[in-house]
């Protein structure tokens, strides 16, 4: 009897891990893999808004962040068949250095893109710009446990940056088909990750 009582005791002192395949105290139960590539599209996709082409020896477009240097300074998934003179007077040169402005449209096939239209900055009229909105996130996670789920998702595929905003996560990353929100949904519950990819449908 006392060897039952102590083990009981034990028990209770030991702290319960959470659920989650990696014992992460802000993960729930998932029967979803985490996804271990950007996925591809399944038909065109355009830019949420103006990004940077940038051409240092081969045309890239820049989904994530760009350094204001001149020139300016930044990387991204390679663009196949952009021909710059398609777009004389849309883009600035330095040396070899090449960049423009542009809304683009094509096809993504997980590692590249393929344009089908490009519009200048210089001639984009964006529709009015609308406050994103989000869903209420189902679990309510303290600071520490957002920065836990924010350190777990900034190396998604395709992730350019992931922050917390107090009460959620926001993770941008390159496209998401939908798998990357539902891992994460199944993950850490529904709206407590949200994934802003930068290719939209």
């Amino acid at each position: 009897m006392r060897i039952v009582l102590a083990a009981a005791a034990l028990l209770l002192t030991v702290p319960l891990a959470a659920c989650g395949s990696d014992g992460d105290a802000t993960a729930t139960d998932s029967t979803t893999s985490r996804p271990t590539q950007v996925p591809a599209a399944s038909g065109p996709v355009t830019t949420a808004g103006i990004v940077t082409v940038m051409d240092t020896g081969s045309p890239e477009v820049c989904l994530g962040p760009v350094a204001e240097s001149y020139p300016p300074q930044c990387s991204g998934p390679a663009l196949i068949g952009w021909d710059w003179a398609e777009h004389r007077q849309m883009f600035e040169t330095q040396g070899d250095v090449r960049w423009g402005s542009f809304v683009l449209t094509g096809t993504w096939d997980g590692t590249s893109l393929t344009p089908t239209d490009a519009v200048p900055a210089a001639l984009y009229d964006p529709a009015r710009a609308e406050e994103p909105t989000y869903p209420k996130p189902s679990r309510h996670l303290s600071d520490s446990e957002l920065e836990q789920v924010r350190a777990s998702v900034e190396d998604l595929p395709g992730a350019q940056s992931a922050y917390a905003d107090g009460t959620r996560v926001l993770v941008d990353v390159t496209y998401d088909d939908g798998s990357l929100q539902e891992w994460a949904d199944e993950t850490y519950g529904a709206g407590v990750v949200v994934v802003h990819p930068m290719l939209v449908e």
